[in-house]
């Protein structure tokens, strides 16, 4: 069974379906790309309590868990939303830009690429972004991006 996710509102209603979660994976380009599969090697199977779930269509840059309640994507654009000169939290090493319009979406901010989390208010977000911290930082330097001008 595969399942369409368009915002948290569908990954709290796919919640306790069975099947892969449908999440369009980004296409990064070069380096990127092979650091994104490197980090999908290094990512947990459980996170924060969840399960890692396929995803659909499969990709290298696509992480699940729990079916949908957290879906992770590598290699994604810099967010729009985000000022080249903002200041972000940083949690564990990784800085982290929180989303300003989606209070459940957060970009981790590397020199190698962004890669993105959403995270359902069924989990803590810091307890998330923490564990993702680790496997992020040993594939990716985290020294932000210098700003454009």
């Amino acid at each position: 069974m595969v399942r369409v996710v368009v915002g948290m509102a569908a990954l709290a209603l796919l919640a306790g379906c069975g099947g892969a979660v449908r999440v369009e994976p980004p296409a990064p380009q070069a380096a990127t790309a092979a650091n994104c599969k490197t980090l999908n090697t290094r990512l947990p199977h459980t996170l924060d309590g969840a399960e890692r779930v396929p995803s659909e269509p499969p990709s290298p840059y696509v992480t699940v868990w729990g079916e949908g309640e957290i879906a992770l994507r590598c290699g994604v654009s810099r967010p729009a939303a985000m000022d080249p000169m903002q200041q972000v939290p940083d949690i564990n090493g990784v800085p982290w830009f929180a989303d300003p319009a989606r209070d459940t979406l957060f970009t981790a901010i590397t020199r190698g690429g962004y890669v993105e989390v959403t995270i359902s208010r069924a989990h803590q977000p810091a307890s998330v972004l923490l564990d993702l911290a680790a496997p992020i930082k040993a594939t990716f330097p985290v020294t932000p991006p210098e700003p454009q001008g």
